[in-house]
């Protein structure tokens, strides 16, 4: 960690030096960003006017984080736990950073999913203390002086918006969908350093289409049916153009977006601004990663290898696009000869051009010429694998157990190491257990999953499977995007930001280990990541910082200086 007087503490986002609070007495402890609880010192008693409203004993951050802990643990449900935290980070931000990082791997499933998920379908029955900026569709004047109450146009640096309508596999959440806006950002902090007082959590409240939502009287959102269309359209660019305009320098993240709009307004904006939408680009995004790391083990170029993908929605098209992108850029080929190496299987079965309206825009680019597949069976997996001879097979299909023994038999048939990645959430939609895969491939199989499962065994030899977490992918993404102040989020950028997590992958050095790095070494990672991000957009000139390092120990060092840590530093009265 680079020293607080390093060349590089004078920037605004350094984490160093002491900090000037405007308020005193009481409204520092009201405050979550100022109070320190216990931990003030003496002199900041003094100075602030603290003397009289706290306990006589000073302690350490440390101390409090092993309080807080037995207090976190002392609740029995993990929802009981995800509603304590809620609580603490509306009390003291450090105390509750340091303790999600002090027991990240614990934690994770209960500050995200899937804990969060139980969370924003009861928001409005635990609802106590708005978090967050509520734009509603019906009110489309206010959407501006809404958004202006966050602060002034230097204030802003990472916007995560959603319209609740695809959440975390539970579907149409209405103005629930705060939480996830709330929750990714926590995540940004957690794992990249994104400074916490920062950031802009948004919810454009639609309406819902969820019946139990509209038939509950405390449901807190628009009690009507979702508005779709024009309207619609003209409310999320409303709100886009209200972001530039306020905060010109911030960069937003789209989430949980239903099928319908997230590639398209993701299309709409991305040549416009610094934009991403992790459901199409960060799941794409981390499993190339692993694929990448896959292909190392087995010895087999990018540019070679044909892999299909069961399951052609959002997911699905967006780890088409991630690989396609990605071929293209290692190879002379176009986006549409790199397309033809990825076959797309939906319910239909292979896609095909005959499909017509039935294709979605975002699988048009992936269906295959019907001349192709003319006299050869293509409406099943096993049917698709035969005739392909895949390298990967991806499944974010949601449907359990669709890798069978046959369909994993006959990847094994044509290559020597299948690369099988089942990522469908939760555990219960897996398209196949690890252990099952690993045995019917006699412990061949490289495999990654979308939930945590533990080491596999065969003939007495352990596996580690790899979680394709979105966690240790999009956090960096985003921080090498807002330090290099981007234009916009190119398609090198993604390619760039992949490249530095699969060489962080532990298959590199030992085959048997997972084929993505760990989650509780996110920072590190998220480092690697920003580093890549910034060069790339430096070398294609979408970087507007001013003073970016050109080497990369001073580059390093001038990422982690800016990036947030939870540790108390000393108030002055401002």
């Amino acid at each position: 960690m680079a020293s607080a007087k390093g060349k590089f503490s004078h920037l605004p986002l350094a984490n160093s030096g002491p900090v000037e609070c405007p308020f005193t007495g009481s409204d520092v402890l009201r405050h979550t960003l100022y109070n320190k609880g216990s931990a003030f010192s003496k002199k900041e008693r003094k100075e602030l006017g603290l003397e009289g409203l706290l306990p006589s004993n000073v302690q350490t951050l440390e101390e409090q984080v092993a309080r807080a802990y037995q207090q976190y643990d002392s609740r029995t449900t993990a929802l009981a736990k995800n509603t304590f935290m809620t609580s603490m980070k509306e009390q003291n931000s450090v105390l509750y950073y340091k303790l999600i990082q002090d027991h990240l791997k614990e934690m994770f499933s209960v500050i995200y999913t899937p804990t969060e998920g139980d969370a924003i379908q009861n928001f409005s029955r635990l609802f106590r203390k708005p978090e967050g900026c509520f734009l509603n569709i019906f009110n489309i004047d206010a959407v501006e002086s809404s958004m202006a109450k966050w602060g002034k146009a230097e204030d802003i640096d990472y916007i995560v918006v959603s319209d609740g309508e695809e959440i975390l596999g539970i579907g149409d959440q209405g103005v629930g969908g705060i939480l996830i806006s709330v929750a990714k950002l926590v995540l940004n902090t957690v794992c990249a350093g994104i400074h916490p007082d920062r950031t802009l959590p948004v919810i454009l409240d639609c309406g819902t289409d969820n019946k139990d939502l509209l038939d509950d009287e405390l449901y807190l959102g628009l009690r009507r049916p979702r508005v779709r269309g024009k309207e619609y359209d003209e409310f999320v660019d409303k709100f886009v153009t209200s972001a530039r305009k306020l905060y010109p320098r911030a960069y937003i993240h789209f989430e949980d977006f239903g099928l319908p709009n997230a590639r398209r307004i993701l299309d709409e904006y991305r040549p416009k601004i610094a934009c991403f939408n992790d459901d199409v680009q960060g799941t794409g995004a981390v499993t190339l990663a692993a694929i990448m790391a896959g292909l190392h083990v087995t010895k087999t170029k990018l540019e070679d290898i044909r892999i299909v993908l069961f399951g052609s929605g959002t997911a699905g098209t967006g780890i088409a696009d991630q690989v396609r992108d990605a071929i293209a850029s290692d190879s002379n080929k176009s986006k549409e000869e790199a397309a033809k190496q990825i076959y797309c299987v939906d319910k239909p079965g292979l896609l095909l051009k005959s499909h017509g309206d039935q294709l979605t825009p975002a699988q048009v680019a992936y269906a295959r010429e019907d001349s192709e597949w003319n006299d050869k069976k293509h409406d099943d997996l096993v049917s698709v694998i035969k005739e392909v001879k895949p390298h990967v097979l991806v499944g974010t299909s949601t449907k359990p157990k669709a890798f069978t023994e046959e369909v994993i038999k006959e990847m094994a048939k044509h290559v020597d190491r299948p690369i099988v990645f089942p990522l469908s959430n939760p555990t219960r939609l897996h398209e196949a257990d690890p252990k099952d895969i690993n045995a019917w491939t006699e412990g061949k199989a490289l495999i990654a999953t979308g939930s945590p499962f533990p080491p596999v065994e065969y003939n007495g030899k352990q596996y580690e499977v790899a979680e394709c977490n979105n966690s240790t992918c999009f956090p960096g993404i985003g921080l090498g995007a807002v330090l290099s102040r981007a234009k916009l989020l190119s398609d090198k950028m993604l390619v760039a930001a992949v490249k530095a997590l699969a060489a962080q992958a532990p298959a590199l050095k030992d085959p048997d280990k997972g084929l993505l790095p760990d989650v509780v070494d996110v920072r590190e990672i998220s480092v690697q990541i920003a580093m890549a991000v910034i060069k790339q957009a430096v070398e294609e000139g979408l970087a507007q910082e001013e003073g970016i390092p050109d080497n990369d120990n001073d580059l390093e060092e001038w990422v982690r200086v800016q990036m947030w840590e939870a540790k108390y530093r000393e108030l002055v009265k401002a």
